[in-house]
């Protein structure tokens, strides 16, 4: 079934409570593939006009039930400098913990979960001596009570890479000749002036010109022409999420797997073809390959396995971990209900307290 199918029809610029429409999940996809187009842009392809757009982007970001983020591109980050931490923990203290891991700008994401650990944090730093600091700070809390780090050696596919798929073909093609869909160049170094737009950015990725150059004190056409070279200079990254139930996305799972060393790589590719893979990534540990899976119902965790063992035959599963709560995911915090309640923006460079 077309996931949208299970919500209701579209009509007014209300959907119905605890769900978002077709037109809600179009424009979330539409802003997936071209987050900063001019909504004059996206019109055409969705079939409303600008106005239309404008005022339902709003409702959908001033609720929480959509966002645009900007963080540092995969290729800012080296070796050894993203990781996935386990974290087990003092039960009584586990709400309180994840809460101010959550306040960290390395911790891009923070989940309580279901399995052989008790939170799940995904860390990012600029260096790998900056990752080794976070780690020993992290096991400095009187609540942690273990950890284990499995650092990313290769990420197959991001989950700014992953798209709802609310759009007919048609409207894909029209979307991806819009200016935000332009080909990407090779990328260099983010310079002091590209994290400042990457911070100013942050909490709201279609933030204006005109408001970004006030807040950096520079001119408008200066803070244009270097937005434009750190987005299509492959240095930065815009994603437009959502929030998860409200998209029927009711279950979420992090598959820890094995597979022999020769076939890392095209496993990690066949990840990335199933539907339900948000991120895929090869890891230095005993379980080499992870994937994290979205999923409608925690039943479907099963057929997700399957599948993937279908296409890796060699692929053994070693571990799996299941979403109880988002608390933060990519720089946003979120509430019970997978709503944004604010943002900590991602700053690989912040120093380790």
């Amino acid at each position: 079934m077309h996931e949208s199918a299970v919500f209701g029809p579209v009509g007014g610029d209300t959907p119905s409570r605890g769900t978002l429409d077709e037109l809600d999940l179009a424009l979330v996809n539409a802003l997936q593939m071209a987050p900063r187009a001019p909504w004059a842009q996206l019109a055409r392809p969705l079939g409303v006009d600008a106005a239309t757009l404008s005022r339902r982007w709003v409702r959908l970001r001033d609720s929480g039930e959509a966002w645009i983020t900007c963080h540092a591109a995969p290729s800012q980050v080296t070796y050894g400098a993203l990781a996935l931490i386990e974290v087990s923990c003092v039960p009584q203290a586990r709400e309180a913990l994840a809460g101010r891991l959550a306040r960290h700008p390395q911790a891009t994401s923070v989940e309580l979960v279901a399995g052989s650990c008790d939170l799940l944090l995904t860390v990012a730093t600029a260096t790998k001596s900056l990752m080794t600091a976070y780690v020993l700070a992290l096991g400095r809390d009187e609540a942690v009570t273990a950890t284990r780090t499995h650092l990313v050696q290769h990420l197959h596919q991001d989950g700014s890479e992953w798209r709802m798929d609310s759009l007919s073909r048609d409207q894909r093609r029209d979307l991806a000749e819009t200016e935000d869909s332009a080909p990407h160049t090779a990328a260099a170094s983010l310079s002091p002036e590209d994290r400042a737009l990457l911070l100013a950015l942050a909490e709201d990725g279609r933030r204006s010109v005109a408001s970004i150059a006030a807040e950096l004190d520079r001119p408008e056409s200066t803070v244009r022409r270097l937005l434009h070279s750190l987005l299509h200079g492959g240095r930065a990254v815009l994603r437009c999420d959502t929030a998860h139930l409200y998209a029927g996305w009711r279950s979420s799972a992090t598959l820890w797997m094995s597979v022999p060393p020769a076939q890392l790589t095209t496993a990690g590719e066949e990840l990335t073809r199933l539907r339900d893979t948000r991120m895929a990534a090869s890891v230095s540990s005993e379980a080499n390959l992870l994937s994290v899976a979205w999923l409608h119902a925690l039943d479907d965790l099963a057929r997700y396995e399957a599948q993937a063992s279908a296409r890796i035959p060699s692929l053994r599963v070693l571990n799996r971990t299941v979403t109880l709560h988002w608390v933060k995911r990519m720089g946003r915090l979120l509430g019970d209900d997978g709503r944004s309640t604010g943002c900590v923006p991602i700053d690989l460079w912040h120093p380790i307290v």
